[in-house]
């Protein structure tokens, strides 16, 4: 049986929201797997989708850079720091820049690759000047009719590559990602794997309901009908319009999301909180 850690049982806390002592049940019954252990908790106890591995905790800054919209090219970067006050620092955000544009002249998103090609030096540099660690966490390089979205606290960045529409279209799409965070352009993009295991998690839930197995079926159905709406874009309703979802507001426009990405500062990055590993430590120990 493998052992479950402190760290393992405030990981789960913080994702499902449970209290400490299921956190640490559905640990041990899952055998320290804590993608196993949300499954067997949302089938259990009906408890929602759990949220995204770690926190977001570290701050830094999203860059981006466009040049001739259509048949163009787009990049963005994120780039990390320890605190939100040295990423309004005037030398980081020129480092961000710099970033930028050298994945953009380069195309390059792979990082080791990106600060082999100069970038190295000036981080360290820059780190000796403002005290705090940095690090250029992922790139992303998209070609074609491209528009992009930062906003204004700059930790969230969006990119969205359109057929058809214009601009302004893509920037009213661009601003409802960053709003939304949907996962998939289409339902049918939605991995079939996906689909199954929400599936199976539903019909758990259902199961002691007491009614009728083709009851269960069609609420089983209904469910994940609505859970696919809301994870793809073009089931959403347009943040705008309430009146129109944003597939329907592309028809009209002509216009078709052939790819999107969407970065937000730090997320799946946890920093640990002494004070409550502190306090899961103790109530662990009391329970042994």
């Amino acid at each position: 049986m493998a052992d479950v850690t402190v760290a393992m049982v405030k990981d789960l806390r913080e994702r499902t929201g449970l209290g400490i002592m299921d956190c640490k049940r559905a640990l041990v019954d899952a055998e320290g797997d804590s993608e196993l252990a949300i499954e067997n908790l949302r089938k259990s106890s009906g408890m929602k989708a759990a949220k995204k591995v770690g926190r977001t905790a570290a701050e830094g800054k999203i860059g981006t850079r466009i040049e001739n919209i259509e048949n163009g090219v787009a990049v963005m970067v994120e780039v990390n720091c320890e605190t939100d006050f040295a990423a309004r620092d005037e030398n980081f955000v020129k480092f961000v820049e710099t970033v930028t544009n050298k994945v953009f002249d380069s195309r390059e998103t792979d990082i080791d690759k990106i600060m082999a090609s100069g970038l190295e030096k000036p981080r360290e540099e820059l780190v000796q000047k403002i005290g705090e660690n940095i690090s250029i966490r992922r790139a992303e390089v998209i070609e074609g009719s491209v528009t992009s979205y930062v906003h204004t606290n700059g930790k969230i960045g969006v990119l969205v590559a359109l057929e058809g529409g214009d601009d302004e279209l893509g920037k009213d799409i661009a601003m409802h990602i960053a709003a939304t965070n949907p996962q998939y352009v289409n339902t049918s993009d939605v991995p079939e794997d996906t689909v199954l295991k929400e599936k199976e998690i539903y019909v758990a839930q259902a199961a002691g309901s007491g009614k009728p197995t083709e009851i269960i079926e069609k609420m089983v159905q209904g469910r994940v009908r609505k859970y696919l709406a809301e994870i793809s874009l073009v089931e959403q309703v347009f943040v705008k319009d309430s009146d129109v979802k944003v597939g329907k507001l592309l028809k009209n426009a002509s216009a078709e999301v052939t790819r999107f990405v969407r970065y937000e500062v730090g997320e799946g990055i946890e920093v640990e909180e002494v004070d409550f590993a502190t306090e899961v430590a103790s109530q662990l120990n009391e329970d042994k």
